[in-house]
């Protein structure tokens, strides 16, 4: 998570107030090891990089890509993020790992569509984006060619104006810091969040739901995760939240079908869960 000292020092605590109780954390020591907890966690890279079975990620083939993703506007497959030098990233510099993720550009000056969640990216911060690129550096490279994506819909000259310094987020406040993991760090809204017909997503209903996501797990439909107690989580207890975001499992006892990315949100700490479930306690009920 975000610092508030620098990661040269010798020691570094996050303290946060969660329900009377302090969250005090050391973060990791390198940017690889922050980058790896990231990856591996809340950001979830291999939900979409790595190839998927029916019971999840297939092991061995982190971040090789391939997944398919099919939607109205698009068919779009998951690129392979290893350091392969002729399937992967391997000869992108540090500097153009940082554009593709955070603005969607390519080296060569094409663009990144969807469903790459760019405008979430826009804002991670320089420290946790570094540390991605970092980790993205020491993973096995795997050769494996991944489809050209086609696109059904017409793409944007860009998604923005350039991004310059994002500062670090603080863990001094528990729902600012949960909708950083919420939004930057763990585009949830990206899934949970309707999409009109161009694409676009309706952020006039954040977090209502609904999306369909076909893979070798057959359909799954992204839930309501708004305060909707009818069909949303209002009626749920934080502790009924946190169970099916790290096991995959609801209340009534059903499992929650991939790419819900359980697989990776189980190595996040008690106060990191803490923080995203006051996030979803602020976003009003929707349908």
């Amino acid at each position: 998570m975000n610092r508030l000292v620098r990661r040269g020092a010798a020691v570094a605590v996050g303290v946060v107030c969660l329900g009377g109780s302090a969250w005090a954390e050391t973060p990791p020591e390198s940017p690889v090891e922050r980058g790896r907890a990231l990856v591996n966690g809340i950001v979830a890279c291999g939900n979409c990089h790595t190839p998927q079975g029916p019971n999840g990620p297939v092991a061995g083939r982190e971040l090789a890509g391939g997944t398919p993703f099919v939607e109205e506007p698009f068919t779009a497959y998951a690129s392979n993020i290893t350091p392969d030098p002729e399937t992967g990233v391997g000869r992108w510099t540090d500097e153009q790992l940082i554009a593709a993720i955070r603005e969607g550009k390519r080296p060569d000056g094409g663009l990144i569509g969807p469903p790459m969640p760019f405008g979430f990216y826009r804002g991670l911060s320089d420290g946790d984006l570094r540390a991605i690129v970092a980790y993205l550096r020491s993973v096995p490279p795997v050769r494996h060619s991944v489809p050209k994506s086609e696109y059904r819909m017409a793409l944007p000259a860009a998604y923005g104006p350039p991004v310059g310094s994002v500062a670090e987020v603080p863990r001094t406040d528990p729902v600012t810091y949960g909708a950083y993991m919420a939004g930057p760090l763990g585009h949830c809204m990206e899934c949970h969040t309707p999409m009109l017909p161009d694409g676009r997503l309706d952020m006039t209903r954040m977090g209502a739901g609904g999306r369909n996501f076909t893979g070798p797990w057959g359909n799954a439909v992204s839930r309501n995760i708004t305060q909707d107690k009818e069909h949303g989580l209002g009626g749920w207890t934080d502790a009924e939240i946190r169970k099916a975001i790290t096991d995959g499992v609801r209340p009534d006892g059903n499992r929650l079908s991939p790419p819900m990315g359980y697989h990776y949100y189980k190595s996040m700490s008690d106060g990191e869960l803490g923080a995203l479930v006051a996030y979803l306690r602020t976003l009003p009920p929707t349908r």
